[in-house]
């Protein structure tokens, strides 16, 4: 069992917290994600680690409260217990080999982003970031950004913060302002990195994107988590996360990450009964 040390609140229904998981943290890396049950009876769920402290042994991880699992990880408070937490899992992110890169995150991607955009300061490597969020209380790590890239961008979809529109038009305005990316590094919901993806493409610059598939042991054996890309099944937990965006079936993911929707749902709504929510 694993201890919640921190919790934090960053906006509508996203929590931030820092787990006590000293043997994750020594050996983790940005890219790699872990895999949590709530309770002994839960389900399985990934979360990309959003930051490793191998000197304090611990573990920061993003979660948005959007079904039952992450409802009652919310519950949890400081100094209560995460029953399971394995990792690392996946393969880390190698970015080493681009000079000018752009680091676009959507909502809860900034998650996955953020570790990337601290290495590369941390190694004096350039690195731009674009964030965007429906609305400005969606939006994370603001200030984390700032510290740890060259410029900071953001959206939203209703222009409550930063610039109206979505992460596409202002990675468009800044290709054709002039801006020579060799790499962008996009993610978020699927259908926002398959909008940068076809937007890039245009330009030809390389496109990698995370995928956050449904998966139940993350090393490979059940299948839950397989993808498309480029005409061969791909498995996100041990092929990935990330892939060669311009090579993803993103319409593949969209349709297999709804066969679990209708019955998320009755379960989300059956956890909220249970606590008097609803």
């Amino acid at each position: 069992m694993n201890k919640i040390l921190k919790k934090r609140q960053l906006s509508e229904n996203v929590n931030e917290y820092v787990v006590d998981a000293p043997e994750v943290a020594k050996h983790a890396r940005p890219g790699q994600f872990v895999i949590l049950r709530v309770d002994s009876e839960g389900e399985r769920v990934p979360f990309t680690i959003a930051d490793a402290d191998d000197v304090n042994g611990t573990i920061t991880i993003l979660v948005q409260t959007i079904g039952m699992t992450t409802y009652k990880l919310s519950l949890l408070n400081e100094g209560e217990f995460i029953h399971d937490f394995v990792g690392p899992l996946g393969n880390p992110t190698d970015l080493g080999e681009y000079e000018n890169i752009v680091l676009v995150g959507g909502g809860i991607g900034s998650a996955v982003i953020y570790p990337q955009a601290k290495f590369r300061h941390k190694n004096g490597l350039k690195c731009d970031v674009i964030v965007g969020a429906r609305n400005k209380s969606l939006l994370v790590y603001e200030d984390e950004f700032r510290t740890n890239s060259d410029n900071l961008y953001i959206v939203t979809d209703d222009g409550s913060y930063g610039e109206k529109g979505f992460v596409t038009n202002k990675l468009e305005a800044l290709i054709t302002d002039g801006k020579k990316y060799d790499c962008v590094f996009a993610v978020g919901p699927v259908m926002m990195m398959k909008a940068v993806c076809d937007l890039t493409k245009k330009y030809g610059i390389k496109t990698i994107v995370s995928m956050n598939s449904t998966m139940v042991d993350g090393t490979g054996m059940c299948g839950c988590c397989r993808l498309s890309v480029g005409g061969e099944t791909k498995y996100a937990c041990v092929d990935g996360p990330e892939f060669d965006g311009h090579q993803v079936d993103f319409m593949e993911s969209v349709n297999r990450g709804k066969f679990y929707k209708e019955y998320e749902c009755e379960c989300y709504k059956r956890e909220l009964e249970k606590n008097g929510k609803i």
